[in-house]
């Protein structure tokens, strides 16, 4: 089938998002991948990430931690040595050739660990001392420790110097990770924040610990290389929220004071209500409408929910995970509404460089000699 290039679909208009012209509006979300050995990246993701890359398009790299007791998954990568910085150097640059923008997802997964993950066998770092459930998605997690009130600035801290090691990598931003029930978003939601101190209690005082991580981060790099991932919506690994749509809301027009690029929502494709399934709700559509910057929805679409998002006005940009993981040239298989790679989810979150990572094959690639 011809591509019709006069009318493109929706996904595949260009959009200007802040200094960077994107060249359509398909993104490639972070996803943890479990390939980067001892929390170094290897030469493998360069491979990975330039596949996916168009001129043009934008990618986020998988979650990223920003200190020694970030990590709560094996082989995943870190930005906080310089050998770190130096490894993933060659593979910003591998996506930069192909005319990518490419930002990295910072993050912290706080309780979210185990004591073989932390430095000296320690307790995972929380905002409480209630653990996630042992088994809960196949982990064996530790119950965590409280921070106390005078070590929050360091962590804050850890992400400031993050982002200026991802600059320094050469990447164009960097990407808050607030959502999917790690660190921050765990200081977010009443159900399990309990402090008693100025980051818990009231709504504000929950974002308190976000928002100054948006701060330190902005200041150290710019609010034009900044956006945020938010699941507010989600009980992620037991971190929900009695009032998503208020905090959601507070987040958005929170965001506004520091005038950050753009806000990434994991937004829940269907809920559940009752016996019954029903629309995305309104306050998803309300959090869109609150931010004045650019708008990145993700949450399992297709190509025509995707195109349906856009062309409504729910989103900026739209982000694919599980089918840009298996087709590297989606956005030319949008074009063509061509047949897609089918995912497989048993290597996901496999050490093996080339298996399900650098394997699945591109369009061309069933075209007969």
């Amino acid at each position: 089938m011809a591509a019709d290039t006069r009318n493109p679909i929706a996904l595949l208009t260009p959009y200007k998002m802040g200094k960077f012209n994107l060249s359509h509006r398909i993104v490639l979300p972070p996803l943890t991948r479990m390939r980067s050995y001892n929390n170094i990246p290897q030469p493998h993701a360069a491979v990975y990430y330039s596949q996916r890359t168009t001129n043009g398009g934008l990618l986020i790299a998988e979650a990223t931690g920003v200190s020694d007791t970030a990590q709560g998954y094996p082989e995943t990568p870190g930005i906080w040595t310089t050998e770190q910085v130096e490894a993933w150097k060659p593979i910003v640059e591998a996506v930069h050739k192909k005319g990518g923008i490419f930002f990295c997802q910072l993050g912290h997964v706080g309780r979210v660990s185990n004591y073989g993950f932390q430095p000296n066998g320690e307790a995972p770092i929380s905002c409480t001392d209630k653990g996630v459930t042992p088994g809960l998605d196949g982990g064996d997690w530790s119950p965590p420790r409280r921070l106390r009130t005078d070590e929050i600035p360091h962590i804050v801290n850890d992400f400031r110097l993050a982002a200026r090691n991802a600059v320094n990598a050469g990447f164009d931003g960097v990407e808050i990770h607030g959502a999917n029930g790690y660190l921050i978003d765990q200081f977010m939601k009443d159900q399990v924040n309990d402090r008693t101190d100025k980051y818990g209690g009231s709504l504000e005082n929950r974002c308190r610990f976000a928002l100054e991580i948006l701060e330190a981060v902005a200041d150290e790099i710019g609010a034009d290389r900044v956006g945020m991932r938010l699941s507010p919506f989600a009980d992620y690994m037991e971190t929900g929220d009695s009032n998503p749509k208020a905090l959601a809301l507070h987040m958005a027009n929170a965001a506004n004071n520091f005038s950050i690029l753009y806000l990434h929502l994991i937004v829940p494709s269907r809920v559940k209500t009752g016996q019954e399934w029903c629309e995305t709700p309104r306050s998803v559509i309300s959090m869109r409408k609150a931010f004045n910057g650019t708008f990145i929805a993700a949450g399992g679409y297709n190509r025509t929910e995707g195109n349906k998002a856009v062309a409504e006005g729910h989103a900026d940009l739209v982000a694919f995970g599980r089918l840009f993981l298996a087709n590297p040239d989606l956005p030319r298989r949008f074009e063509l509404d061509a047949p897609l790679n089918r995912y497989d989810t048993s290597t996901f979150s496999i050490p093996d460089p080339v298996i399900g990572y650098t394997d699945y094959p591109f369009l061309e690639d069933h075209v007969p000699a």
